[in-house]
């Protein structure tokens, strides 16, 4: 039975990447043209985008909740946690976004502020907000079942997968693309979708893609080395290291990146996440206080 059921399983993933291979063919072509609604209802949209952001959210959440019982861990702390964190990590990443787009936008339309469903989030926003709901979660909550590294590691060992399947959702809003590019999957961007200065180019890099297939590597990598890890903090360090090296190639193709003077603001934070990992990665292997108890 057993056999039979993976017998299936593989049968149905075969047949979804066929599908997924022959759709984006026709997307990438220009052939078919995306909505970037499910369906709309008067002023209400139900959008991939927000879909997308949902389903990776519940898949990290379901995959967390089957570790907890090994380390030990309280579900009801760790739900609480998730509440606040999802919270924290979008006022984070608007609160990143607003920033560096103030003096060019928000400053003159302060009113555009709120309305995050115009867009406007970064994720490096939402992962520092992320970390300080944890880190704030975990000294004030009396008798909490996890200490803050732990917290950290379960939520840096399934972000990379909801990352990836959130990327998706730029593909159907068609933003978050690269340069203009003649190679084989060029993704068509319709002419009002185009950078000021590109309307003339077709087909671009769908950085979309690049970003989604190295996050859903990374997850597998990390989601397996959680187990391994010798001291609480190992994943996280890890993820730094590994998510902000796949950022930074491709923020280097993307045309609608946030600068600091000339300098592109995702590359310098990877730059950081990148040393800081390295750092916290080996001062962990190190430090034998750090150690997680057999």
């Amino acid at each position: 039975m057993k056999r039979l059921m993976r017998l299936f399983v593989l049968v149905v993933g075969i047949v979804a990447l066929i599908g997924l291979y022959i759709f984006l063919g026709k997307v990438f072509s220009g052939q078919i043209l995306l909505k970037r609604y499910i369906f709309k209802l008067g002023w209400f949209e139900l959008r991939w985008y927000s879909l997308l952001i949902v389903s990776g959210i519940l898949l990290g959440y379901a995959l967390v909740r089957r570790r907890l019982e090994r380390y030990k861990i309280n579900p009801d702390h760790v739900d609480e946690a998730i509440f606040w964190g999802i919270i924290a990590a979008i006022i984070g990443a608007r609160t990143y976004y607003v920033i560096f787009m103030w003096g060019d936008f928000y400053s003159k339309y302060p009113g555009e502020i709120f309305k995050i469903w115009h867009g406007g989030l970064a994720i490096h926003g939402a992962i520092i907000g992320a970390i300080l709901s944890t880190f704030l979660y975990t000294r004030l909550k009396k008798n909490c079942t996890f200490t803050f590294l732990q917290g950290l590691d379960l939520f840096t060992s399934v972000l990379p997968l909801g990352q990836a399947i959130g990327r998706w959702g730029n593909f159907f809003n068609y933003e978050a693309f690269g340069s203009p590019t003649d190679l084989p999957w060029g993704m068509y961007i319709p002419p009002a979708n185009r950078p000021l200065g590109l309307e003339n180019f077709s087909k671009f890099h769908p950085t979309f893609l690049y970003e989604s297939v190295g996050n859903f590597i990374i997850f597998l990598v990390l989601y397996n080395y959680d187990l391994r890890k010798k001291s609480n903090g190992e994943t996280t360090a890890l993820y730094f290291i590994l998510y902000s090296a796949n950022r930074f190639w491709i923020e280097g193709l993307r045309t609608d990146s946030l600068y600091l003077g000339n300098m592109r603001i995702a590359q310098l934070v990877s730059i950081v996440l990148i040393v800081l990992g390295l750092i916290m990665f080996l001062y962990l292997r190190k430090n034998k206080k750090a150690a997680i108890d057999k």
